[in-house]
């Protein structure tokens, strides 16, 4: 497995070694001694697994805060999405900045969010399947999140016609928080 450092410092994609044959793959998609080895000391406690029907959908932007903030472990089972983190570190230099990877099906990459970050997606292809890991259980009484469409966050989504939840057309700016 290798690791690749994003713009944000704690955010970095993960890209597993991928063993192919005529029968199909395989790979180790968690090893946490290599992991540990790759600077990730995450215990996590919770797999989440989300399908999202539409492509378009955006889920986000989510967060939780303390004492039960989570670190999460993305990738995709299915499809593809541009998946997004945004510092939300209050006296972070990068305060309000993203990054934004594209997570696969066929890549196979995953991406690391540390605490202490906002997370959202939006679904390239229907029918995608997005399974992330994290180190806190749902907390309901200390779920966040951040509007998608945040001019001053300026993320250019890769589609405009989207389809989002009830929930997320209702989240506060960052300015608002």
């Amino acid at each position: 497995m290798q690791r690749y450092d994003t713009a944000l410092d704690g955010v970095f994609v993960l890209e597993p070694t991928i063993f192919t044959d005529p029968r199909g793959f395989f790979m180790e998609s968690y090893h946490q001694e290599r992991l540990l080895e790759l600077g990730l000391d995450t215990i996590f406690v919770q797999d989440n697994h989300s399908l999202s029907v539409q492509e378009g959908t955006i889920r986000g932007l989510h967060y939780q805060e303390a004492p039960c903030a989570q670190a999460k472990l993305i990738r995709v089972l299915h499809g593809s999405i541009w998946d997004v983190a945004v510092d939300i570190r209050p006296d972070s230099s990068t305060y309000g900045q993203y990054v934004a990877v594209t997570l696969s099906a066929v890549n196979k990459k995953q991406l690391y969010i540390p605490h202490g970050f906002a997370h959202g997606f939006c679904t390239l292809e229907p029918h995608t399947e997005v399974l992330y890991k994290v180190d806190a259980y749902y907390a309901p009484a200390l779920d966040r999140g951040i509007r998608w469409d945040d001019p001053m966050l300026a993320i250019p989504w890769p589609r405009t016609d989207v389809l989002l939840s009830n929930k997320d057309r209702q989240l506060p700016y960052l300015s608002e928080l």
